[in-house]
């Protein structure tokens, strides 16, 4: 007889007499995983079987039928801990249920068949999780990719909103909610992205949960867009407020980080919808270069807080000049005009007190009054006159947002 002659003549597991007893194993191993679909075996059973009774090793094509089964599991979105149980669980049954005639053979081809199948079972698993390990490779890449994709489209928010809305869906984006957007900054070079984007994920979605939460990156930030209006287990307002809570959420996980301290959170404010979330971006990435400028010493800062910059800025030119008839006669002062306009603004932030602005600038308090004094010298602006304070304070919140002294103002239009 030929070799193609032997490969066509039916074996004994693959009987139509035995075919019924496969049929059940293969069931009972699927309720041993979970249910499992009793496809995902595919002729691994009768592989098994040929095993037991012939010691025939399975064939390079079966093998890549089996990985090929191991990616349609993942592709299903099925565990890989329940599809190698279903595996695992089927030669333990097949084993039990084997024919009279394998099992009456004497010892020595009871522990041939036994070599075979543990032969069988371990090529047939591994090449299996190999399989499976290759497709979530391929499904994780294929998210990242449409993760990264709609993350532009949502924050650039001039994208057709109907395909946003849809590609949005997978991702648990429910955008008719309100949604505040926060970054993430780091000191240096953006770390380990992966294992910040984990660990944000981590606490973010045990906080607010898995929907409406998507953590990614842009620009060398990291972005978080979450939801503003939560709700408790009953179904009402929870009265978390995540505009105050999550920026510090955030901080208190990245700096826990190896790489990347310190950091600067700016969030956005809440707004509705899809241009909204745009919108909230906008404001965060604002939020950031502002407190850059301002040298906010918190590392979280909120868009709200600044909110009277993006006022002082509206009319950039009337700022400009209030600037520069104001402040720009302390450039003649001895070391420039920075020392003197850092002192100015501590002294404000510090409600007026002299002591409190020296401990701010780790000076003397002797040299916040001197440096005071040569304030009012030089502009003829006295702080003990309301008008003149008011005037200085505007001049000096304007200079911070101009980043004036650091750049020249800019050229009058």
């Amino acid at each position: 007889m030929s070799a193609d002659s032997a490969r066509r003549t039916p074996q004994p597991a693959a009987t139509d007499a035995d075919g019924q007893w496969l049929a059940d194993v293969a069931a009972a191993a699927s309720r041993d995983a979970g249910n499992v679909p009793v496809a995902l075996l595919g002729d691994y059973l009768p592989l098994l079987a040929d095993a037991a009774i012939s010691g025939r090793k399975p064939k390079r094509a079966e093998l890549d039928a089996v990985e090929a089964l191991g990616r349609k599991a993942a592709e299903q979105g099925i565990s890989a801990g329940r599809v190698v149980q279903l595996y695992l669980s089927a030669a333990r049954r097949l084993w039990q249920e084997l024919p009279e005639v394998v099992r009456s053979r004497d010892r020595e081809a009871v522990r041939a068949a036994a070599s075979a199948v543990l032969h069988v079972i371990d090529q047939a698993v591994a090449t299996l999780a190999e399989g499976y390990a290759v497709a979530r490779r391929d499904l994780v890449r294929h998210e990242e990719t449409l993760r990264r994709e709609l993350v532009d489209d949502l924050l650039r928010g001039d994208s057709d909103l109907g395909g946003v809305v849809d590609r949005a869906e997978p991702f648990g984006l429910d955008l008719a909610r309100v949604h505040q957007v926060a970054l993430a900054a780091p000191s240096r070079r953006l770390p380990d992205t992966d294992a910040a984007i984990s660990a944000l994920e981590a606490v973010i979605f045990d906080r607010l949960g898995d929907r409406d939460v998507l953590v990614a990156t842009k620009d060398g930030l990291l972005v978080v867009l979450a939801p503003a209006d939560t709700t408790d287990p009953d179904g009402g307002p929870s009265g978390h407020d995540t505009s105050e809570d999550l920026g510090r959420l955030m901080h208190d996980q990245l700096r826990r980080l190896p790489r990347g301290r310190p950091w600067r959170i700016a969030v956005g404010r809440p707004h509705p919808g899809l241009y909204g979330i745009a919108r909230s971006y906008e404001e965060a990435r604002e939020a950031l270069t502002m407190a850059g400028r301002l040298r906010v010493p918190t590392p979280v800062v909120n868009a709200r807080d600044l909110l009277i910059y993006r006022v002082l800025l509206r009319d950039q030119p009337a700022m400009v000049e209030l600037v520069r008839a104001v402040l720009s006669p302390l450039s003649r002062a001895r070391g420039g005009a920075e020392p003197l306009v850092a002192t100015l603004q501590a002294y404000f932030d510090a409600g007026g007190v002299a002591t409190e602005t020296a401990k701010r600038i780790h000076v003397s308090v002797r040299t916040v009054t001197y440096r005071l004094e040569r304030v009012h010298t030089l502009t003829g602006y006295d702080l003990a006159d309301p008008a003149h304070r008011f005037t200085l304070q505007a001049a000096v919140l304007g200079a911070r947002a101009l980043n004036w002294p650091e750049q020249p103002l800019p050229a009058a239009g």
